[in-house]
């Protein structure tokens, strides 16, 4: 294929060059002025058009899709104690769905490529992991997927909670039993064992307990083996909120990271989501390691987890990429809202002191190259250039988000919303061409999406109740977490 006549984004100088794009096979051959076609080879006209490197989504969850909007001043904690009802008994055709509808919006907002930690409850199944592996196949993302579970009970996890509780609550809270160790295990090998490398290698899976504090000595230590034995990724939720950081010292006399170190999993395969509430020591570990994070700030804003030490991450030479999150918490999956958002917030953390601001250029790395080490593929996406996988994004140049254009990447980080996302190929592939799906019927999945949808909220009325009646207690303890000392503050403001 030759794509003619485009204004590419050059990886060095961050400015748009006016070139062509030869991709043999998967890959791009060639970038310059005036390449010749050769006969046969499909021409894709691209003037006045931008050329991109599909954005790198490095942290979401394919079940949140289905409960984007339900939520409003929920916490982490708050969405925790709800998951055991809305994410519980869900069809293999509804986690389709839900996955399917998320791959849609990731694809029209120019993003090519994600790392997805997905869970069903009470216990993943194939038939579940299937149904999520096959909606990215079919809309044509490149994707890591993580099966993502925890083999404690929530509640245990929250310092004080249980004392808190009245009795007939705790006695419901007392009944409630995971899923057993290793058969979580077990299913997780099996899942990556079958499915790592499908969808002509755009599919890769990973591993992922949900979160440390959640999780056994023993189902830590299978998915540190699990790890190392089939070369996988390894990621979790990372000192997220104040909550968990203060509950890993509770519960190991010693930081997360460190602690996680011990086990063996800080490593370059490793990824830590969100990474908030880390200590200076927790970050020049990381570092050292060669362990990654994402940065998932429209997230941490709406749930009031805090602000991410994203230009200290930096600044020791830590790996951080760009998430959107799951879209119950940020009601999104677009990636040029988090660059704006990822640009805006760690300004207030350094008053009149810009050189400590991060800035426009640091952000799109984020999204793009540094996205790509994420997610294990440093050398493959992320950048447009010979060698690379052929993972582009054309915008429409000429609507007003982007004009008039003074500085692109200013404008792409600070301007541009998506809405000009025109044809998208992955590997090669047109995915996406003038505007829509070109593999999957877009109507038709959003009508399933909410019947799924709507299903999920109806026979989810009884359980919801219990979990309601929780609530108020997890605050309560929640907040007494947040007003513990701890060495580091990352909230906008005290805690009193």
């Amino acid at each position: 294929m030759l794509i003619r006549g485009g204004r590419v984004l050059d990886p060095k100088t961050l400015s748009l060059v006016d070139s062509d794009i030869w991709i043999e096979g998967d890959t791009i051959a060639r970038i310059g002025p005036a390449l010749p076609a050769p006969s046969g080879a499909r021409v894709l006209e691209a003037k006045g058009r931008i050329l991109l490197p599909g954005l790198v989504n490095c942290h979401t969850h394919a079940h949140n899709n289905l409960l984007k909007g339900m939520a409003d001043n929920w916490t982490l904690e708050d969405s925790r104690n709800f998951a055991r009802a809305l994410f519980a008994n869900r069809t293999p055709e509804e986690q389709y769905a839900s996955t399917v509808i998320g791959a849609l919006e990731m694809l029209k907002s120019g993003c090519t490529a994600v790392y997805d930690l997905f869970t069903a409850m009470p216990l993943m199944t194939q038939e579940s992991a299937e149904a999520v592996i096959q909606a990215y196949a079919d809309v044509g993302l490149r994707a890591v997927l993580a099966p993502s579970m925890s083999d404690l009970v929530f509640y245990s996890a929250v310092p004080g909670l249980i004392d808190l509780l009245p009795a007939d609550l705790r006695k419901s809270v007392e009944s409630i039993r995971p899923a057993p160790t290793d058969r979580m295990l077990k299913i997780t090998g099996d899942v990556i064992r079958r499915w790592d490398g499908t969808a002509e290698g755009r599919i890769r899976l990973a591993t992922a307990p949900a979160v440390p504090g959640e999780c056994s000595e023993e189902y830590l230590a299978g998915c540190v083996r699990l790890m190392h034995d089939l070369g996988i990724g390894f990621h979790t939720h990372l000192a997220e909120t104040k909550m968990q950081a203060v509950y890993a010292v509770e519960r190991w006399g010693k930081p997360l990271v460190h602690r996680l170190a011990e086990t063996g999993v800080v490593s370059p395969t490793f990824v830590g989501a969100h990474a908030i509430w880390l200590t200076p020591d927790e970050i020049s570990l990381m570092a050292e390691k060669g362990a990654a994070v994402s940065h998932n700030p429209a997230s941490n804003l709406k749930i009031g987890s805090g602000i991410a030490p994203v230009r200290e991450m930096l600044d020791a030479g830590l790996t951080v990429g760009l998430g959107a999150d799951g879209s119950m918490a940020s009601d999104n999956q677009n990636m040029f809202e988090i660059m704006r958002f990822a640009a805006l917030i760690g300004k207030v953390r350094f008053p009149h002191d810009p050189e400590r601001w991060v800035g426009s250029r640091e952000v799109w790395r984020m999204a793009t190259a540094e996205g790509a080490k994420v997610l294990g593929l440093g050398d493959q996406i992320g950048v447009l250039e010979p060698g690379r996988k052929a993972d582009i994004v054309m915008l429409k140049a000429d609507p007003e988000f982007l004009q008039p254009i003074n500085d692109i990447i200013n404008a792409l980080v600070y301007s541009e919303t998506g809405a000009d996302v025109e044809t998208v190929l992955v590997g090669g592939r047109v995915v996406l061409e003038g505007g829509r799906s070109v593999h999957v019927n877009e109507a038709s999945l959003r009508a399933q999406a909410q019947t799924a949808s709507d299903s999920i909220r109806a026979r989810s009325v009884d359980a919801l109740e219990l979990c309601r009646r929780m609530q108020p207690f997890i605050r309560a303890a929640c907040r007494t977490c947040a007003a513990a000392p701890f060495p580091v503050n990352r909230y906008a403001a005290g805690v009193s």
